[in-house]
């Protein structure tokens, strides 16, 4: 390699591999850190180096090695929430990348808030708490509220908070995953939410990408996907850009020597634009490293990985004007028994790629944060209503089946003692009935089970007790698959045939099958029968 010529890239996950992999093709030597020796993008790296991202001494000492060889040109992260050892390390080092105090300020909320406070930004109002005993939980304005840590990204630990017993509960849980023992209360914000992504060079920011976030199951916020670019008009758009513009001014990243990136989420409220977050990086979420790419025709990374070298990058301007839709697939608490649809949901038209974060015989959840969602699809296409429907599509195809029986699966399904039910039970149901349709399912037959001895009698599976109100309903379920999509995958993954027939016999799918759909989606009634019909039924 020539001098100069090395990039350390912090985090070698699934965010930093458009990273490593265009910093190779530059022609670049990749030094690749990260604290998990097991990292999924690790092998793409020239070097790997195990070392934790909190660890900026270490990773500074691997740096000056580098530099005292004449190899070391920059250093960058995207995705994680590092930025500041990367500027700590740049400063140090005297490479390209901008300053410390702005990182920091980029990446605790609590500095965030009151520089944006300083620079005339409006911000909304907040109080910061920390782990301490006889903390005081009350707040100088009303509810609702927003709780998060000050210094994790991801959603980890934020959730919206209407009352002080809320707050009560909140604060100890987003503690948890505050590196520095802080939270932030402040007013919640209303309006639709957005994401953008920037590069920041000599004092210049240039615009790289604003998407629609779509946020779903309060009181947490997890976003479901995005859609790039954000269906906006222009004159919305600019007012949305030039508050980001001015937070990013504001927190010091735009500084006329400074070489970097900087990402927000922003809403556009009642009052109009507020900033959410600034941070000092590229963005996670597949949006600049996957949905920017394919809707624009511009490697936004390789932009990236320009400035931290120290580099203006060029030819930044939009080639194509496409949509790029990123959806995610979640599930019901339990463990995966199998894993369903995979390679027939990438193969479908526009499908781009999809990401599995999940394996068959791991532990899965209902999302609170958006680390806990299974796995994406992500699409492109010329038309906006094409890309979005082969993404909601692609999810949808994709089905997981869990292992009986379990314990959480059936607490979350009301099978056994302890179920959370009703409006206010998180997670919610995965169809959320009128009270008309929860009266007729209460009303419904109970299920009859089979006896020990009906398999070998000749039985072949269950009648499915009629529940047409229901099924001739326009609900849809958490990945907006319908109550006929939904037992059409009970159907072919049980091998049932899911029909009522009067004369059968029994045994019969009732009130308790029906329930576990309206609570778990095909799921919860696929694990129902599971549950309940010995293997020699199916």
């Amino acid at each position: 390699m020539t001098a100069d010529r090395t990039l350390i890239i912090l985090g070698a996950g699934i965010m930093q591999g458009p990273s490593i992999a265009l910093a190779r093709e530059m022609g670049l030597e990749t030094v690749v850190v990260d604290g998990d020796p097991q990292a999924i993008r690790a092998s793409w790296a020239d070097r790997f180096e195990h070392i934790d991202l909190k660890d900026k001494e270490g990773i500074e000492a691997l740096a000056r090695s580098l530099q005292k060889e004449g190899r070391l040109g920059g250093i960058m992260t995207a995705g994680t929430d590092f930025s500041a050892t990367v500027a700590w390390v740049a400063q140090r080092l005297g490479l390209p990348g901008i300053p410390y105090e702005a990182a920091l300020n980029a990446s605790d909320k609590e500095r965030m808030r009151l520089s944006f406070r300083a620079a005339g930004i409006p911000t909304p109002q907040f109080v910061v708490l920390q782990d301490l005993p006889g903390r005081d939980f009350s707040l100088p304005f009303a509810y609702p509220a927003v709780v998060k840590p000050v210094d994790n990204m991801g959603g980890r630990g934020c959730r919206r908070i209407n009352s002080r017993e809320d707050m009560e509960a909140a604060v100890p849980d987003a503690i948890r995953f505050s590196r520095s023992g802080r939270v932030i209360v402040e007013e919640f914000l209303d309006g639709p939410e957005f994401s953008v992504d920037a590069l920041v060079c000599q004092g210049e920011i240039t615009i790289c990408g604003l998407a629609d976030r779509h946020i779903f199951f309060p009181p947490y916020f997890i976003e479901m996907g995005h859609t790039m670019p954000a269906a906006l008009d222009s004159n919305s758009a600019d007012i949305l850009l030039e508050a980001f513009k001015d937070g990013v001014r504001a927190l010091g990243l735009a500084g006329k020597d400074s070489f970097g990136a900087a990402k927000g989420d922003l809403k556009l409220t009642s009052r109009g634009p507020r900033i959410g977050e600034i941070a000092a990086r590229l963005s996670g979420g597949y949006m600049s490293g996957w949905t920017y790419p394919y809707a624009s025709g511009v490697e936004l990374t390789r932009g990236a990985i320009l400035a931290a070298l120290g580099q203006v990058p060029q030819n930044l301007k939009p080639l194509r004007a496409w949509t790029s839709a990123e959806r995610a697939f979640i599930s019901i608490p339990g463990t995966i028994r199998s894993l369903h649809g995979l390679e027939e949901a990438g193969s479908l038209p526009h499908v781009k790629d999809v990401f599995l974060r999940v394996q068959s015989g791991g532990r899965v959840t209902f999302p609170e944060n958006n680390v806990a969602k299974c796995g994406n699809v992500i699409t492109a296409a010329a038309i906006r209503e094409t890309a979005v429907n082969a993404a909601d599509s692609a999810v949808r195809t994709i089905r997981i089946r869990l292992e009986v029986p379990n314990a959480e699966t059936d607490a979350f399904l009301g099978l056994s003692s302890g179920a959370c039910r009703g409006e206010s039970c998180f997670p919610p149901d995965a169809f959320s009935l009128t009270p008309v349709l929860a009266a007729l399912a209460t009303a419904l037959p109970e299920s009859v089970l089979p006896a020990a001895s009906a398999a070998s009698s000749g039985q072949r599976g269950p009648s499915l007790i009629p529940f047409p109100a229901f099924v001739e309903s326009d609900l849809r379920d958490y990945q907006g698959r319908t109550v006929t999509e939904s037992l059409m995958a009970v159907q072919e993954l049980s091998g049932f045939p899911l029909a009522f027939d009067a004369n059968s016999g029994g045994p019969f799918l009732g009130r308790g099958f029906w329930a576990a759909l309206i609570r778990g989606g095909y799921q919860g009634a696929l694990y129902y029968v599971d549950r309940y019909f010995p293997a020699e039924f199916q």
